[in-house]
């Protein structure tokens, strides 16, 4: 008999849905950033968390990592190393925002827009929002089912 946990972990739909709602969300964030790098850069700049000479690197090489994950599990292409990635950066997200809530600085996310609301209340609906997310990149990462709508899993049967 198994028990609900393993149960839930195996159910193909919620995976499916997960799958897609981060796809998504990463595609449509990484767009404006790929757009406007420098807008980008200036954004990570007020995060006062990296040293002045990685802005520029982070601002390129971040939209184009959220664009191929974000596509990698909307096709699912090796969605268990996407979802890594996804998860992976939303941690860094979930940690950069609280550095900054407990600071009580201000700043623009930079998650969708440029220019967005920077007050707290905001800020910690960003939180619980990408806290939200990262649950369901853990749920992609730890399926055990049979993957729906798959290209390439890149596991064996």
């Amino acid at each position: 008999m198994k028990n609900r946990f393993n149960i839930l972990l195996e159910n193909s739909w919620v995976e499916l849905g997960f799958r897609w709602l981060i796809g998504i969300i990463f595609i449509y964030a990484s767009i404006h950033k790929i757009m406007e790098p420098a807008v980008f850069a200036k954004i990570l700049y007020g995060y006062y968390l990296f040293p002045d000479f990685s802005i520029n690197l982070i601002a390129i090489i971040l939209p184009f990592l959220e664009l191929y994950s974000g596509a990698f599990l909307l096709l699912g292409i090796y969605p268990r190393s996407a979802s890594i990635i996804t998860t992976g950066l939303l941690l860094g997200f979930i940690i950069a925002i609280s550095i900054n809530l407990i600071r009580g600085h201000e700043f623009d996310c930079g998650c969708f827009s440029f220019g967005g609301a920077s007050h707290k209340e905001a800020t910690l609906q960003l939180l619980i929002r990408d806290i939200i997310y990262f649950t369901c990149g853990l749920y992609i990462f730890l399926f055990k089912g049979y993957r729906k709508l798959c290209a390439y899993t890149g596991e064996s049967m």
